[in-house]
């Protein structure tokens, strides 16, 4: 994915400068007014947290401190979600948003760059730091469990932490939802072939080739490069790229021009963590859970095709369940469309975590 951002970026900046930073400045004005918080029972916590040993970032905002806590676990590798706040300011009306940027990711690799992250970043430490997260933000908000909401590689470690342990989760809400199958599945590989072919762009077409259909056979620069061509050679991916991921990163009040940099860096660093789970496989790990599960897809997602995830959606055994497509979405749609999103964590989430009738969206 960073491939992607990075070449988004070199366009952006052929723009006029003095144009583009005077736009900018505005732009990260406005944001911050839209960020600030009022209420007298809300909270807007935005501070490094000392998790698994070192400084971690960790936001907790919302407007009502009563509303269900909503924990994010952010994918990537190293795809942070501290530049969206302004996207999905709505939500924070409904509930408590949780955003941490893990080890190697955001502004925690920001903080220090890669000396601070405590040695090589791996699945299983990443794995342990969500949990050590969890519990600070029961703690914190002193609550029994908070809802889990997992998106893209996040969800690897989601459906992990939901089925593992229940006592924490409300409730499980997945999203770019990653099946690992052990290799069985290669749906969305064929269709990155296709798409290369039909492209002319033979010489891509043959690098991924050449990588194979087993994913779980590739090095992490491998599968770096392959989600670099399956999102670049899709149109509705490669636009959300360019407009939603790289645009919030530009005008997000927290990113400095130092830290967009560390940003990309920190993607590098991470890319290793998908060999961790190369071996994973969902359905053997079983599709029973004790918590309610959620999965809310983009209907044009490629590089987690929503068939496979509902076909794993299917198979679950849950206390009450619900999938749903957000249409016009390809990867990344809960940022693409937050508005849609929210609806759906309304209309299915909250009233089973608060049991307590929808709000009206304001």
């Amino acid at each position: 994915m960073i491939g992607v951002i990075l070449a988004a970026t070199t366009a952006a900046l052929a723009a006029p400068v003095a144009a583009l930073f005077g736009h900018r400045a505005v732009r990260r004005s406005a944001n911050a007014a839209l960020m600030r918080i009022d209420s007298p029972t809300g909270i807007d916590e935005q501070r490094f947290v000392r998790i698994g040993g070192i400084e971690q970032w960790i936001s907790i905002r919302g407007e009502d401190r009563a509303n269900p806590v909503l924990l994010e676990i952010h994918g990537g590798p190293g795809a942070a979600s501290s530049p969206y706040g302004a996207r999905t300011r709505e939500w924070e009306k409904h509930f408590t948003l949780v955003r941490w940027d893990m080890r190697g990711a955001g502004l925690t690799f920001a903080r220090g760059g890669a000396a601070a992250q405590g040695g090589p970043v791996t699945f299983d430490r990443l794995y342990e730091d969500a949990l050590e997260v969890t519990r600070y933000v029961l703690d914190r908000m002193r609550v029994d469990r908070v809802v889990l909401m997992p998106s893209s590689f996040g969800t690897v470690f989601g459906l992990r932490l939901a089925r593992n342990h229940p006592e924490l989760y409300s409730a499980y809400v997945g999203t770019d939802q990653n099946v690992q199958e052990a290799g069985r599945d290669t749906s969305a590989y064929r269709a990155t072939l296709e798409r290369l072919r039909a492209a002319g762009k033979t010489g891509q077409a043959a690098t991924v080739e050449a990588m194979g259909p087993d994913a779980g056979r590739w090095t992490s620069a491998q599968r770096a490069s392959y989600d670099k061509l399956c999102a670049g050679s899709d149109p509705l991916t490669l636009d959300t790229v360019k407009k939603v991921i790289l645009g919030s990163l530009w005008l997000s009040p927290l990113y400095t021009l130092g830290r967009i940099k560390a940003y990309f860096q920190g993607q590098g660093f991470s890319e290793t963590v998908t060999e961790g789970a190369s071996g994973f496989d969902d359905w053997a790990d079983g599709t029973r859970f004790e918590i309610p599960f959620f999965v809310f897809q983009g209907a044009l997602d490629v590089i987690t095709p929503a068939a496979r995830a509902k076909a794993y959606f299917d198979a679950v055994e849950a206390p009450v369940k619900a999938f749903e497509l957000i249409e016009d979405a390809s990867h990344f749609a809960w940022v693409r469309r937050p508005e849609r999103f929210l609806e759906l964590l309304l209309t299915h989430v909250r009233p089973v975590v608060t049991a307590t009738p929808t709000p009206a969206i304001r």
